[in-house]
Order: C-alpha cells, then structure tokens, then sequence
C-alpha cells in the first residue's frame, strides 16, 4: 500500500495506530504554503516497522532523561534534604501513606540519591533501591553508609533479580512520569509484592501537568518537556504527561485496589523558603499521592 503526496502543499505526516487491523497507517495532514512535487511516495508501514520507529523515538527519551539525572546527580543530592518541593512537600505526603515499615522489606524504585531509603532504614526497615542513573545509585550508596541494597535498574525492565511475593511495600515517589505505559512495571510491582502488600507512589499531578505544559490532548499520554533550574544549571528534563485514568487504570487493571489518594500540600516549612509557590500549592497541586493494595489471589 502507498500514499503519494501530489498537492503542491506541505504535509506534516502523522502516525495513526489501527491496531484492530494490525497495522499503522501514516497519513498526511494539511501544513499551507510550500510544495512537495519532489516528495518521494511515502510507504504505509507494517506494525512491526512502525513498533521500531516508536521504540527508537521512547529510547531518545530514555536517554534524555538518564543524562539529565547524571549531569544533576550531585547537586539534586546536595539540595535533597531541604529542597522544598520534596523535603516538604512530596516526601512528608508520601511517607504518611506508608503503613509501620519496621522490620519491612521495602523495594524503593527509583530511588534517587536514597533519601527515602534512609529515612525507612534509620525506621528499621530492609530497603532494596534501584534507579537508572548510575550517579544517582553511587550517591544512595554513600548516602546509606553500606545499609540497604542499591543497584542499576530500568523502571521498565523486568525487577529479575527480585523474588515473587517478597516484598511487603513498594515505593516509587516521583518516577512513574518517565515511562510511557506503566502496564508491565505495575505488573512487576504487584509480582514482587506479598499479598495485601502496600504500593505507594508519588507523580506529578496530570491536572497541573496538563496547564503547565499548555496540553491540548487531554486524554492522551504523551513527551513533555520542560527546563528545571532548581539543580545548578539550567536542564531540560523529559517526561510523559498523562490524563487521570491513566494514573487510576494501570493499577485497578493490574491487581491494586486504591486505598487512599491525597492531593498534597505543603508543610509550614515550605512558606519559610519559598512563599510564592507555598501560596500556589496550597491552591492548586503539584503531585497526587497514592496507597494501593494488592488484591489477594490476583497472580
């Protein structure tokens, strides 16, 4: 099957997916004013060249975002403790939503430079932590003093080397927004889980994200990008914005229950050092909290 291009208009090619007929259909829309006679005829694509062209573009932006972690690395470590968006605002919401972790074996998914881990350490739990940033790992081991287990790990990976049902808590606190489809990693989640084991996460808020990236596609997850200049230097950091039900759906259709779901706001602590966005969170949030439970007999 082809398509040729014979208007003396520019196209822009968009990539439509049709996956009850198994294939992916490129199409061209209207873009005004310059002419393509010279366009060579454009293929349809089957599903699996298409598939390798989405994989290559999500593999970009993994490599994005691993870079952006790296060149961060050492300054996000240094300002973690007091930085005001996670020391009092996303860490004190999202460890409220953990049950008593002493004596837990807790998995802490991309964990950063591991302050989470010490905090549950130093409250008796065992924390196993990965992330995908090798700078980010050797921190959490500096950090953690030889306590707890750090290693390599891709989000989106399958956890191997963890056992089914040996985990009695997961946390993943502001990480899921770096992978697109969040099915197989929620899947392995709840694999590594204990039954009525507690999955917490943290995620930047798909109502703020969609204002804040000036989104007009609600309903659909896709790149978004944005400059942080909190960490040093000025650095673009790659994510993928997404509507609500794609927070909710994941979990509910994977074998969780959601047992609690908190809009955060900040801790007194917060106004000290930056009152403009204390005043804003406490109108509109930045992340959503969630506790969910594994369903028993849902293997």
């Amino acid at each position: 099957m082809r398509l040729r291009l014979q208007d003396s208009r520019v196209y822009k090619v968009l990539i439509i997916n049709y996956m009850e007929c198994g294939i992916f259909c490129i199409f061209a829309t209207l873009w005004q004013n310059y002419t393509f006679r010279s366009l060579p005829i454009l293929e349809i694509s089957t599903f699996s060249e298409t598939l390798g062209i989405i994989k290559t573009v999500n593999k970009m932006i993994k490599e994005k975002i691993i870079s952006a972690y790296e060149l961060m690395a050492e300054k996000y470590n240094e300002l973690i403790d007091h930085k005001p968006h996670n020391a009092y605002y996303d860490r004190p919401n999202t460890l409220q939503l953990l049950p008593n972790v002493s004596g837990k074996i807790i998995l802490d998914a991309a964990c950063g430079p591991g302050k989470y881990a010490e905090i549950l350490i130093e409250k008796g739990a065992t924390v196993i932590g990965f992330d995908i940033s090798p700078k980010m790992v050797e921190l959490a081991k500096k950090r953690n003093k030889e306590k707890g287990t750090f290693f390599v790990h891709d989000l989106s990976s399958p956890i191997s080397m963890i056992e089914t049902n040996s985990c009695d808590i997961v946390l993943c606190a502001l990480a899921l927004h770096y992978i697109k489809d969040w099915t197989f990693t929620i899947r392995e989640f709840h694999r590594v889980l204990k039954d009525k084991g507690t999955f917490v996460l943290s995620i930047e808020h798909p109502f703020n994200d969609y204002i804040f990236f000036k989104s007009k596609k609600y309903f659909e997850v896709e790149n978004a990008k944005c400059t942080w200049k909190g960490f040093g230097q000025p650095i673009e950091v790659n994510s993928f914005r997404r509507p609500l039900n794609e927070c909710i759906t994941p979990l509910t259709d994977n074998g969780f229950y959601i047992d609690k779901l908190v809009e955060p706001k900040p801790t007194i602590e917060f106004e000290k050092l930056d009152p403009r966005h204390y005043k804003e969170l406490n109108e509109f949030p930045a992340f959503m909290c969630i506790r969910a439970i594994k369903r028993i007999g849902d293997e």
